[in-house]
């Protein structure tokens, strides 16, 4: 493995149109860029709907570690941007159904916003190779 940091690409990259690296992978290490509920084709998934955009956005989330020859298991550091901290019980939810112990390191955040209006949420992580 080299230190060398080198860019993670997708060959169906929904981010690519806003000039966005998929990841970075330095040394033994993954930054994911933050993943919302955007589909492969660059649409909204699950418009209004928290637990699709939980979903959706956890499966772009595996698809980049995946291309990186990484999974969830190897996921040390989570942070989620939330738009409205009352669905914060569905996080605790996406934790249990995505993540086992021991659990990452986790920072979550009220935004006013996120890039698209329709996101609910975004999620970024650093995760080993």
């Amino acid at each position: 493995m080299t230190d060398n940091p080198r860019p993670i690409t997708l060959a169906d990259d929904p981010l690519a149109p806003y000039m966005i690296a998929p990841a970075w992978q330095v040394g033994n290490l993954l930054f994911l860029s933050g993943q919302a509920s955007i589909g492969a084709d660059g649409s909204i998934v699950g418009a209004g709907d928290i637990d699709a955009q939980i979903a959706q956005t956890f499966a772009n989330i595996e698809r980049v570690l995946a291309a990186a020859g990484s999974d969830l298991s190897k996921v040390v550091k989570v942070t989620i941007y939330l738009t409205d901290m009352g669905h914060f019980p569905k996080i605790l939810d996406a934790r249990k159904r995505w993540f086992t112990p021991p659990y990452p390191a986790d920072t979550t955040v009220a935004v006013t916003s996120l890039a698209l209006p329709e996101l609910m949420v975004e999620i970024d992580v650093i995760a080993a190779v």
